[in-house]
């Protein structure tokens, strides 16, 4: 909450509160589709000790009754987590074993991102000799920013054994501001491929095919574990590094479905929204995982032609006008030298009429998906061949963490 005081002045000054974050690490257990009424069990994978002298993670929240909750935290469990503090001492949890960790105990190699929260440093902690992204928190973040905060790391923290997902290694408290530790990735898919691009080459279908399977795996794992919707998927939210792993991130705006619904219109970024999310009148009647399936045929149509498939807008009612109006973009076969099973996948994601474009259920037994769960790709030279030319005005930071 933002307090604001006039000075003798009169100029506005805004009171933040500090900032102070414990998360339950409880992931829950599967859910199934079928049954949007199942309550799951809370099973942790992590010691209390992780966190701190606490012995025992805070009770979540019943489900149900918040439309796009954080973890299903009403207002009062989200001011007990803000009530309770990390140590200035932590621990890591690396490829299983557990280390203690203070700040003292990273080197920094410098910033490679930076956002309205804070900073993303590169660090490497010497006793793992393992880099990491460290996102260094800012006390003074304000109310909204807490709660995405919140979101981002409550999905991260219970998403761990998911290969497609960024991990996340501890966090700890210094001088007031929150650092959080996870995986470090070297590029965003939106860099990447406008430095492709750059250089007049295209994206092969063989990376576009493992960028769909790590993005719909990830997605569908959102939704049958954990029960949540991305809402912000795009380019620059998918990451890669130079072993050739993609993987999701930025769950900052996430949503809780409730009975697969999610209600909120304004969370994510706007030109890749479905049309059943930009109608108001659509969108009042909610949307679920198809509006994500949307998004990921927009960023798959954007990888592989190398361009936004819509034109530059110029308001919201030129928004409104093209995606809910007017016929959505499709890959034609004489236009472009994708296999058919390519051009088919993005063309059914980009199904205008929500009630028709296919789940993720449908998306994994198709046959491009299919294709690249066995196929052996080597994206790790692709990515190694561009990565280390990049120029210095094409930087490999990571903003999205």
């Amino acid at each position: 909450m933002i307090m604001a005081s006039r000075s003798p002045g009169g100029q506005t000054a805004a009171k933040r509160k500090g900032l102070k974050l414990s998360f339950d690490l409880s992931p829950q257990s599967p859910e199934p589709e079928e049954d949007p009424f199942h309550r799951p069990t809370s099973t942790s994978p992590y010691p209390p000790h992780l966190w701190g002298q606490r012995s025992s993670p805070p009770t979540p929240s019943p489900r149900g009754g918040v439309q796009d909750g954080k973890r299903n935290m009403d207002r009062n469990s989200l001011e007990r987590i803000r009530s309770e503090s990390l140590d200035k001492s932590g621990k890591l949890k690396i490829k299983d074993k557990i280390y203690d960790f203070t700040a003292d105990d990273l080197v920094d190699l410098g910033e490679i991102g930076r956002g309205a929260f804070g900073s993303v440093n590169k660090m490497c902690h010497e006793q793992s000799q393992t880099t990491m992204a460290v996102k260094r928190i800012r006390s003074t973040v304000d109310e909204r920013e807490q709660k995405q905060l919140l979101m981002d790391l409550d999905v991260v923290m219970r998403s761990n054994d998911c290969t497609y997902i960024v991990q996340f290694f501890g966090a700890l408290f210094k001088e007031g501001d929150c650092w959080i530790c996870m995986e470090l990735m070297d590029t965003s898919f939106d860099k990447f491929y406008k430095y492709i691009y750059s250089l007049n080459r295209y994206m092969p279908e063989d990376i576009l095919g493992m960028v769909t399977v790590a993005t719909v795996k990830s997605l569908n794992y959102l939704k049958t574990r954990l029960n949540i919707i991305h809402r912000d998927v795009k380019p620059s939210n998918i990451l890669l590094d130079r072993k050739g792993n993609i993987k999701m991130c930025d769950f900052g705006i996430s949503g809780q479905l409730v009975d697969s619904i999610a209600k909120t219109r304004d969370a994510g970024c706007r030109p890749y929204m479905a049309p059943e999310r930009i109608d108001p009148m659509s969108s009042r009647q909610g949307y679920d995982i198809r509006s994500d399936v949307w998004s990921l045929g927009i960023t798959l149509m954007e990888l592989a032609t190398g361009k936004f498939p819509y034109p530059k807008w110029n308001s919201v009612f030129d928004q409104l006008s093209q995606v809910v109006k007017g016929d959505p973009p499709q890959l034609n076969p004489k236009e472009h030298t994708f296999s058919p099973d390519f051009i088919n996948f993005v063309n059914i994601c980009l199904t205008k009429d929500a009630s028709q474009r296919p789940k993720y259920k449908e998306l994994l037994k198709h046959m491009f998906i299919q294709r690249y769960e066995t196929q052996d790709v080597d994206v790790a030279s692709f990515v190694l061949e561009h990565l280390d030319q990049m120029p210095p005005h094409l930087p490999t930071d990571l903003s999205s963490y």
